[in-house]
């Protein structure tokens, strides 16, 4: 493996620390990192001059769907599109992600995520690394009971059809942690779980309770079990308090979060990922890709709320992540620093604040802030160089032209010279 010598650049090192310096990669790792004149380049290392733009940490989505939609129709698409058909459309959007800089993305429900980081792990396929729940848990009438659709179709232990959005449906403590062994036998990293109604479900709303503190609980010890931990998807107050007394890491959306939870994610240090792009997409442009009306109006009435609660989540100190929601097609992968612009833009956030957000606090969202999220010795050299500074513009981030170059795991996967992208 190359031995690289990352020079003359402005290193953000993901803790929130800007200066000029160098980074030396040996093995896929970081070996020294320091300001000019700080760092001895080693004789055999192959030196790249970064012209003087800025190296950060690879970028991380920790809430997204490796799904391979191609519209908002999320009726019609799954049940007439080749289960196939989204596996290969998965394999362009995996492309999208590590070209726009995202190194590492937390799937929250999906089986072919759980599946294809196999192919990716080994080189086959170019991606992000995958970390993924597989299949998520939710109870009858639960977010992730397709309600429109007959519960033998839903249930993966019980489907006709292979679909992309295949959930286990269970109900009682015994069967959560039966459903919990199963999505860890299919593959699981973390645990996916619905305690709360939501936008993209038919015949429930956000504000609805759904998994009880108890059927929690039991999921929740499942997972430490197995070390692995729990994402829920929580929207109403309920269900988020639920999510964070029952021992819940992730706390994802939190558009009805109150000043009582707030407080109870910092004392139970959970992390919050407000996805909200998907809302941001949804309003902008959902009437014009499938998106159902329901959706649509569950959508316009939490918006405004939604930021509302957050931006005081931000303010009084919660731990804050990056992740968008999106599952491909028109919610585009590739576009993923939409949600570091709307954190800054809606929230409030500082740019510096915002990219800790996007690299160290959701490494910390998926399970791995002992391994990526900061440029320090010991981590794995997961880079990206921005063209422009995003610590004044964070706009930049959404043009991936403006990603010169991603370094996964110490390998060069892009490399933008006079014009041309290369790997090496």
């Amino acid at each position: 493996m190359t031995k690289y010598a990352l020079t003359n650049c402005y290193v953000f090192d993901g803790l929130g620390n800007v200066f000029k310096g160098s980074v030396i990669i040996d093995g896929g790792m970081i070996v020294d990192v320091g300001s000019e004149g700080s760092v001895k380049v080693p004789e055999d290392a192959k030196v790249i001059d970064l012209s003087g733009n800025y190296l950060l940490p690879g970028l991380i989505d920790a809430h997204l769907h490796l799904v391979g939609m191609r519209t908002g129709d999320f009726v019609k698409e799954p049940l007439l599109t080749p289960y196939e058909t989204f596996v290969a459309r998965v394999v362009k959007d995996l492309e999208e992600l590590i070209y726009s800089g995202f190194t590492t993305v937390g799937d929250a429900g999906s089986l072919i995520a759980a599946k294809i980081k196999y192919a990716v792990n080994e080189g086959t396929i170019l991606g992000p690394r995958i970390v993924a729940s597989g299949l998520p848990l939710s109870p009858t009438f639960g977010h992730g009971d397709t309600h429109y659709l007959p519960v033998e179709y839903v249930d993966y232990r019980t489907s006709r059809k292979l679909v992309p959005l295949a959930s286990l449906i269970c109900d009682g403590v015994d069967e959560c942690r039966k459903a919990a062994r199963y999505a860890l036998r299919e593959d699981a990293d973390f645990i996916k779980i619905m305690t709360t109604g939501g936008v993209l479900s038919q015949k429930d709303r956000p504000e609805y309770r759904q998994f009880t503190l108890d059927e929690i609980k039991a999921i929740v010890d499942e997972a430490r079990a197995a070390g692995r931990f729990v994402h829920a998807h929580a929207q109403g107050v309920e269900g988020i308090r639920n999510a964070i007394l029952g021992g819940v890491k992730v706390i994802a959306h939190a558009i009805y979060i109150d000043e009582e939870s707030i407080a109870l994610s910092k004392e139970f240090d959970a992390i919050i990922v407000p996805t909200l792009s998907i809302v941001d997409r949804i309003l902008s442009i959902g009437s014009k890709i499938g998106i159902p009306e329901w959706a649509l109006r569950k959508a316009d009435e939490v918006n405004k709320e939604h930021i509302n609660n957050i931006r005081k989540a931000y303010r009084l100190g919660a731990k804050i992540a990056v992740g968008t929601d999106f599952c491909g097609g028109p919610l585009k992968m590739g576009d993923n620093a939409l949600e570091i612009k709307l954190l800054v833009e809606k929230i409030g956030m500082e740019p510096k604040e915002a990219l800790i957000a996007a690299t160290k606090i959701s490494a910390e969202a998926v399970g791995l802030s002992g391994k990526v999220g900061t440029i320090e010795r010991g981590k794995i050299a997961d880079l990206i160089v921005v063209s422009g500074n995003p610590l004044v513009d964070v706009n930049i981030l959404q043009n991936k032209e403006n990603i010169r170059l991603v370094m996964k795991e110490g390998k060069i996967v892009k490399n933008i010279k006079n014009g041309t992208t290369s790997t090496e």
